[in-house]
This record gives structure tokens, C-alpha cells and sequence, in this order.
């Protein structure tokens, strides 16, 4: 009997989780990302694509399945995560399209459909930047975002659609959604001390004490001129207009559909403030996570602090998750359990021990499980612990 899984995730947080469920027998493993990224050479495609977003988590996710023992599953993963080096041009560009058509190097080994499919979408990305060459610098992209950006113009800028495509180029087991109908929105955030984060790139940096309060979806990115007015405003003031200017999104009818029909739904690990709680502000996520089947519907800890979440502990993350749904008191039920690394570590958010002691917040159950691998999840041992979560609740249900 196969087990429907939906996990909310960034690129690289929930990796190690989801390759867990995916050698897992039964699993059908949905996951939702959000495309919100805007740092280095994601940002610079974003601007020269405007009304694209992100795509970095979305290829990240594309990785999952690829075992670099396996030569062609190597090659797929070469284009993906191959960085173009300093100073390429749009001849490099075209050198580098020839090498994966002549198969030459570390991509000799790639798969005739994805040969074919990665070179038409590199060339309709080639055609634009030769009509258009000025306004990116090439330095350091992802060769894979530059697939994901050919794929969204040669679909007539659906991202939607050019997320689809490209996880059937490189045979992706998993159904990879955008949280979202694919409308363009940047991140900005304030912090306790009136700070504020005028992108997703901040928002991931280091920062200083004061812990994030405010997290906003946007319809235009706040360019510096605009930061210092915004800057020059009381913080409340500031946030105030940052919630008149917030994008109008709408929600993917496919991500909905993958919540609502879900047997267990996993708020996974990553950084909360760019990978995870701007999906939750998607309209109907809430609602569709509520009218869920699934038995289970969990919180995962991280096992290590991001730089967004300092000053916060590990109840103070299942909090915002409960307040960005829309449910600050949990009494629709939206987080169920709560699984953490069962020791406390230095560098992972802090459980207080009167939780640990009380095994339950927000009137969600709280559990501990071996979970930590040198400072990320453990695949299989966390998989079996929230599939274990999912078996227990689906039986009590049934009593």
C-alpha cells in the first residue's frame, strides 16, 4: 500500500529527508518549494528575467535521486551543479552547450533524451542572451538554473510548466511543486531592532542580534533608493507600508491537491525564513493542510541554527509556522507532532527541557528520535521515524 507524503521544503535543508522517503518502500513523495530565492547569480537571472523566479531550490530537489557511482545519473547531475567560471561570455556559453551535444568530458555519459532536451532549452536561453547580451553576468551561474530559464521561455514564461518539464528531463521521481501559480514576489523582513532585510540574500546572511519579526512577499524588489526611505521611517511606520505593497499570489491547484491528499504532511527542515514560511503565506495552504487526510502532520526540527533564526528556540519556530498559517493557537490542528534530534547540541535550535519533560507544545506531541548525522538528518532514521509517526497516528485514528 503506497504512502502519500507532502513535504514542505527549501533546496538543501530537507535533502537528506527526502532521499530517506524515496528509498522508503510505499512512498510517493510530493514536495513544495517556493521560488523566492534572490542571492549571487540567482538574483542577477532573476533580474534579467523579469517576472521569473527562482530557480535554484527547484533544481537542488532535481538532485535527489542521482547517484554519482552511476555514470549517467553523474551526468545529469554535472549539468545541474556545473558552475560556469569567471568571465564566461556568451561564447562560453555556446562552448559549453557543444560539449554536452558532442558529449564530450563530464558529460559524455549523459542519457540521449536529456542530451536533446538540455541543449534545445541552454539554446533558447543562448538566443536571448545574444539578442539581449547586457544586464547579466554569467560568472558563477548554475548551468542548471540557466536549463530551468530556457525551459520557462520556450513555455511562454510559465515557471509552473518549465518546473514540470525540467524535472521530466532528468527523471525525477518525486512531484516537485511551486507553492504558487508562479507570480513574481521578493522577500523582505524586519527584525526586533527595527532592522530591515531588504531581500532573501539578507535574510540568509549573517546578521546581527535582533531576531526577525516581520516577513513580507513584495511586488517589486526594494532597490536602494527605495531602502532608504523605508529606512528613514519608524519601524512601524515601515511596516505598515511594506504590508500595502505585498505581491498578490495565488496558490498551485496541484500543490493544494498534493496537501489535501496527503497520508502524512512533513513541515520540513531548512532555513524558515526564505525556504519554509513564505509557503505558508501562500493563500489556501492552511485551509488545504486542515481539510488534509493525512494522520499525521509534523514539524521537524532543524538540527543546526540558520543565521535567520537567531534568538529563537525550537518552540519559537513551531510558533511562527502556527502564525504564518494562520493559526497561532494550533486549534485547527495544523501541526500534530513535533519530531527533534532527541539530544541537545550547541548549534540546533534549543528545546527546553520542560518540553522534553512535558512531551507535547501547542498542543502538538513532542518527540525525540536519533536523528543527527554530523549536523543534518539522518536519511533513513528520520524517514522511519516520521513514517513511524504517520503508522501510529493513522492507528489511533482508526480506534
Amino acid at each position: 500500500m503506497n504512502v502519500a507524503v507532502t513535504m514542505f521544503c527549501g533546496g538543501r535543508g530537507a535533502a537528506g529527508i527526502a532521499r530517506g522517503m524515496l528509498g522508503a518502500p510505499g512512498v510517493v513523495l510530493s514536495l513544495i518549494v517556493n521560488g523566492y530565492d534572490n542571492g549571487l547569480s540567482t538574483g542577477a537571472l532573476r533580474r534579467y528575467l523579469p517576472g521569473m523566479l527562482g530557480p535554484s531550490d527547484f533544481r537542488k530537489n532535481l538532485l535527489l535521486h542521482l547517484d554519482p557511482a552511476d555514470p549517467a545519473q553523474a551526468a545529469l547531475a554535472a549539468v545541474l551543479d556545473h558552475r560556469l567560471p569567471g568571465g564566461t561570455t556568451p561564447a562560453g556559453l555556446a562552448a559549453v552547450i557543444e560539449s554536452i551535444t558532442a558529449r564530450r568530458g563530464r558529460f559524455a555519459a549523459l542519457p540521449e533524451a536529456a542530451r536533446e532536451a538540455v541543449t534545445a532549452d541552454l539554446r533558447v536561453f543562448a538566443r536571448r542572451l545574444a539578442a539581449y547580451p547586457h544586464g547579466l553576468d554569467l560568472s558563477d551561474c548554475a548551468l542548471g538554473n540557466l536549463v530551468f530559464a530556457g525551459a520557462y521561455l520556450r513555455l511562454g514564461r510559465d515557471f509552473n510548466a518549465a518546473v514540470e518539464a525540467c524535472a521530466r528531463t532528468f527523471g525525477s521521481p518525486v512531484r516537485l511543486l511551486n507553492v504558487t501559480n508562479g507570480e513574481n514576489a521578493f522577500l523582505a523582513a524586519l527584525r526586533r531592532d527595527g532592522g530591515l532585510l531588504a531581500d532573501e540574500a539578507e535574510i540568509v546572511a549573517p546578521q546581527g542580534p535582533g531576531a526577525i519579526t516581520d516577513l513580507f512577499l513584495l511586488r517589486e524588489p526594494l532597490g536602494a533608493r527605495r531602502r532608504a526611505e523605508l529606512e528613514a521611517l519608524p519601524p512601524a511606520w515601515t511596516r505598515e507600508v511594506l504590508r500595502r505593497e505585498r505581491a498578490e499570489v495565488t496558490p498551485n491547484p496541484r500543490a493544494l491537491a498534493a496537501i489535501r491528499d496527503a497520508d502524512l504532511i512533513v513541515y520540513g527542515p531548512g532555513t524558515p525564513h526564505s525556504s519554509l514560511l513564505p509557503s505558508y503565506l501562500t493563500p489556501g495552504v492552511a485551509d488545504a493542510v486542515a481539510r488534509s487526510r493525512a494522520a499525521a502532520k509534523v514539524f521537524v526540527v532543524n538540527t543546526r541554527n540558520d543565521h535567520d533564526v537567531r534568538g529563537l528556540s525550537a518552540p519559537d519556530l513551531v510558533d511562527r509556522t502556527l502564525a504564518y498559517l494562520g493559526d497561532p493557537r494550533n486549534e485547527r490542528r495544523l501541526v500534530t507532532h513535533v519530531l527533534s534530534h532527541h539530544a541537545s547540541t550547541p548549534d540546533a535550535p534549543a528545546v527546553p527541557y520542560g518540553v522534553l519533560d512535558r512531551g507535547e507544545w501547542a498542543g502538538a506531541r513532542w518527540i525525540g528520535a536519533d536523528l543527527d548525522h554530523r549536523g543534518v538528518h539522518h536519511a533513513e532514521r528520520t524517514a522511519e521515524a516520521l513514517l513511524a509517526i504517520r503508522d501510529e497516528a493513522a492507528l489511533a485514528r482508526a480506534r
